[in-house]
C-alpha cells in the first residue's frame, strides 16, 4: 500500500486538477461622472451632459489558464479609447502586472451616451478651455480606474470553467443601404451584416456562474440625448444581471460601424433591443456550449496603414470658404499646422490582436470596423470566430476597399470627423487581412480546411 501510495504522489503532478484549469477573476467599476461633462459621439449636441438613465461601467475578466498564463479583457461604456489614452492604460497594466499588450484587450461599447475623453474628435465638439480641463480630469481618473480594476480582477482569480458559442439576433440594418427614413415601408432590409451574438460563459467550481461575456455588431446610437447610458448594450447588461444574479455581464463591440439599430431615438427602443440582445443570449447560455481548454495563447502587432496625400493649402482655404461647422474647423486647424511647419502623418499604426483560448479564436482590429472584416475574417478562419472592433485604438473608421471606392461617411467624411490629416490608402483592407492571417499563426489559429487536413 505504501508502494502504491508513493506511485500515486509521484504522478500526481501530471494528473488534471482544478488547479490545472482556467482561473478566472472579475471586477466591475462605475465610471459614471460625477458632474456635467460634454458626451461623446454626436456633433449636434450644445451642451454638457443633464443626469444620468443608468451607470456606466468599466468590467474585466482575468484570465489564467493551466500553465499560469494570464491576459485580461476590459470592456467599457465609452465611445472609443483614443491612442495616447489607451497606451498609458496599457502601459501602467504592463508596469503593475507584467502584461503585455498582447495580452490585454481593451474594447468599447461605441455608446454615444458617454463622456469624451482626451483630445478625441477635436474639431466636432464647441468645447472651450475649461470643459476640456473637466475632460482631461475624467480621464486622469478613468486611467488610473481601469488600472485598478484589472487588479481587482486579478485579485479575484479562482477555479473555472469557460465555455463559448455563437448566437444570433438581426436588429442591426446597414446604414449605407437602406435609408433609415423610409425604413417603415421597406419590404427588404439589404446590405451585409453580421447578425452574430459571440458568448463566453464562465462557471466557477460548483457550476455557478460568475460571467457572461457577449458582443453583437452595431452602433449604439438609439439615444441621442443628455443622460448617461450604455445604449442598448447598457440595457442588455443590466437585463442579464437580473437574469442571473450575482453573474457580471460584459459587452464587447463587433465590426458595427456600419451598423444601426433602426428604428431608434427612444429610450424604449433602447430597452427593446438590450433586451432582445439579452435573450439571444440567455438561449445560449441555455444549450450545451463548447468547453475551452485550460490553454491560452495571445499575439499582437501594430501595422502601418498608409494615408492619401493630404490636402494643400490652397485647398484647405478653398474648404474654409465652402464649409461650415466641423469641416471648417478642421481646415483651419490643418492650416494652422502647416502655417507652422508641421508635417502630417502618412501611415498610422493599427492594432491587430489575437486570443485563443482552447479552440476558440478571438479577433480584435482598432478602430471603427465595418461589418466587411468579420465577414472576411469568419470566411477565412470559420464562422465560430469571435471578431472584436473597437479595441485598443479607437482613431477613425476602418472601411473595406469598397467602401473607400464608393466614399460617404465611412469611406471619406469620417477621416475628418476624427482629425486626419487624409482618408485611408486603397490597399488598407488587404494590409489588414494580411496582417491578420500572420498574426494568427503566432497565436495558433489554423484555418478550417487545415483542421481538417491535421485529421
Amino acid at each position: 500500500m505504501r508502494i502504491l501510495i508513493a506511485f500515486a504522489l509521484l504522478l500526481s503532478p501530471l494528473l488534471p486538477t482544478s488547479a490545472q484549469g482556467w482561473k478566472v477573476g472579475v471586477a466591475k467599476v462605475s465610471i459614471t461622472p460625477e458632474g456635467p461633462l460634454w458626451m461623446a459621439g454626436f456633433a449636434a449636441r450644445t451642451h454638457a451632459s443633464e443626469g444620468k438613465l443608468h451607470d456606466i461601467w468599466a468590467k474585466a475578466l482575468a484570465l489564467q489558464d493551466a500553465e499560469g498564463k494570464q491576459a485580461v479583457l476590459i470592456t467599457t461604456d465609452l465611445l472609443g479609447f483614443p491612442k495616447a489614452i489607451s497606451d498609458e492604460i496599457r502601459r501602467q497594466i504592463e508596469a503593475k502586472f507584467k502584461l503585455s499588450k498582447a495580452q490585454i484587450i481593451l474594447n468599447s461599447s461605441h455608446t454615444h451616451s458617454g463622456p469624451v475623453l482626451g483630445a478625441a474628435l477635436p474639431d466636432i465638439y464647441p468645447i472651450d478651455a475649461a470643459e476640456q480641463k473637466k475632460i482631461d480630469a475624467y480621464s486622469t481618473r478613468l486611467t488610473e480606474q481601469i488600472v485598478t480594476l484589472t487588479g481587482n480582477a486579478f485579485k479575484a482569480l479562482q477555479p473555472a470553467k469557460i465555455e463559448s458559442k455563437n448566437g444570433v439576433t438581426r436588429f442591426q440594418v446597414n446604414r449605407r443601404n437602406n435609408d433609415a427614413a423610409t425604413l417603415e415601408r421597406l419590404t427588404e432590409i439589404t446590405g451585409p451584416g453580421d447578425a452574430a451574438v459571440p458568448v463566453l460563459k464562465v462557471t466557477d467550481a460548483n457550476g455557478k456562474m460568475l460571467a457572461v461575456a457577449f458582443g453583437y455588431a452595431c452602433h449604439p446610437t438609439v439615444l441621442d440625448g443628455y443622460n448617461w447610458s450604455g445604449d442598448y448594450p447598457g440595457y442588455a447588461q443590466i437585463e442579464l444581471e437580473k437574469l442571473y444574479p450575482g453573474t457580471t455581464a460584459l459587452f464587447f463591440q463587433g465590426a458595427g460601424a456600419d451598423q444601426n439599430p433602426l428604428p431608434r431615438h427612444t429610450v424604449p427602443l433602447a430597452i427593446q433591443y438590450g433586451k432582445t440582445l439579452a435573450a439571444a443570449v440567455e438561449r445560449v447560455l441555455s444549450e450545451d456550449m463548447t468547453p475551452l481548454a485550460p490553454k491560452l495563447q495571445t499575439a499582437y502587432t501594430e501595422v502601418n496603414l498608409s494615408l492619401t496625400t493630404a490636402p494643400t493649402r490652397a485647398q484647405l482655404a478653398a474648404m474654409v470658404e465652402k464649409t461650415t461647422s466641423y469641416q471648417q474647423k478642421w481646415a483651419k486647424r490643418m492650416i494652422e499646422k502647416i502655417d507652422k511647419g508641421d508635417t502630417f502623418i502618412t501611415s498610422y499604426p493599427f492594432p491587430l490582436q489575437v486570443w485563443k483560448l482552447g479552440d476558440q479564436a478571438i479577433m480584435t482590429l482598432g478602430g471603427e470596423l465595418v461589418v466587411d472584416y468579420a465577414i472576411n475574417l469568419k470566411k477565412i478562419f470559420g464562422q465560430e470566430t469571435f471578431v472584436m472592433g473597437y479595441s485598443n485604438d479607437v482613431m477613425t473608421y476602418i472601411p473595406s476597399t469598397t467602401i473607400l471606392r464608393e466614399g460617404g461617411y465611412e469611406g471619406e467624411v469620417a477621416a475628418i470627423v476624427y482629425g486626419l490629416p487624409a482618408t485611408w490608402a486603397s490597399d488598407v483592407e488587404i494590409e489588414i487581412l494580411n496582417a491578420m492571417v500572420q498574426l494568427a499563426k503566432q497565436a495558433g489559429v489554423t484555418k478550417p480546411e487545415s483542421r481538417l487536413i491535421k485529421n
